[in-house]
């Protein structure tokens, strides 16, 4: 068993950690052994699991890594895997900017990245390796047979999934969506909070389903914890396992889009083409 480091130390909470941030409380996890295919993800659904070199199929040597995938360069170099993401979202949804294609595309990723680490922390009491190097990515495919985990590689240590997530995936997607599509960044970090608080709820829902309140316990320290990083504490307000964002994802500029059920607005804006975050 471990002692993971979270939340919000107040009522009904233990007291802070001497040399931990004010924000720290004690949680016990449970420690469980990675097995090589991630299985115990299965039963959350598609979102949450990760392909492995462990599953039946084999990995194509062909897909690029995410590393690869949130390199900067574009503009006249070759369409990478981000690039046949964004404009397949873009196809799909007949997105009228580039920018609405990016901001869906990078939630959609997101969440992905969200639910497997999380359902990892709650369900093992530790993570595998999620480095963008080892994660291989099909930008045509659909979850879960879009990201393959070439090692599962147990990390050591509590669940930090601020750096394994935030800082080794969601910043570098996130400089490189700016750079290339314009994309504001907070847009893009009220994209990273919904995806969150999506996965949280979905993890939730299922861990009170299957009478585990002891998951669900775990599940809402450790969003309690991600909430209070700077780079997701200002994207929205949290009740209970619901979510209101403080931005919007441009998915009212879509065809029939309409408005997210998290989303700032009451109703589609009349917005101006360069507003950054659909306001008017």
């Amino acid at each position: 068993m471990i002692i993971l480091g979270t939340g919000a130390a107040g009522r009904g909470h233990p007291a802070p950690v001497r040399g931990h941030t004010p924000w720290t409380r004690l949680v016990l996890l449970p420690v469980v052994d990675l097995d090589p295919e991630l299985a115990a993800l299965r039963p959350l659904g598609g979102f949450f699991v990760l392909r492995t070199e462990g599953a039946a199929a084999p990995v194509s040597a062909s897909l690029a890594t995410l590393a690869e995938s949130y390199a900067t360069p574009l503009p006249d170099g070759p369409r990478d895997a981000l690039a046949v993401r964004v404009d397949l979202v873009a196809e799909r949804l007949r997105a009228p900017e580039s920018r609405v294609a990016a901001s869906i595309a990078q939630q959609g990723l997101a969440a992905r990245l969200w639910s497997a680490a999380l359902g990892c922390a709650v369900l093992y009491g530790r993570l595998p390796d999620l480095a963008p190097r080892l994660l291989r990515w099909d930008p045509l495919a659909g979850a879960p047979d879009d990201l393959w985990l070439t090692e599962v590689r147990l990390l050591p240590g509590e669940p930090d999934l601020a750096a394994r997530v935030l800082q080794g995936h969601l910043v570098p997607l996130g400089e490189t969506l700016t750079a290339r599509y314009g994309v504001a960044s907070g847009l893009l970090w009220g994209n990273a909070g919904s995806a969150l608080a999506g996965a949280a709820r979905e993890l939730d829902r299922w861990a009170r389903t299957h009478g585990r309140t002891d998951l669900a316990g775990r599940a809402r320290a450790l969003t309690d914890g991600l909430f209070a990083h700077p780079l997701l504490r200002t994207t929205g307000t949290r009740t209970g396992t619901a979510f209101r964002r403080r931005s919007c994802c441009l998915y009212y500029r879509v065809p029939g889009g309409g408005l997210c059920g998290d989303c700032c607005f009451t109703r589609p804006p009349r917005s101006s083409p360069g507003a950054a975050s659909g306001r008017p």
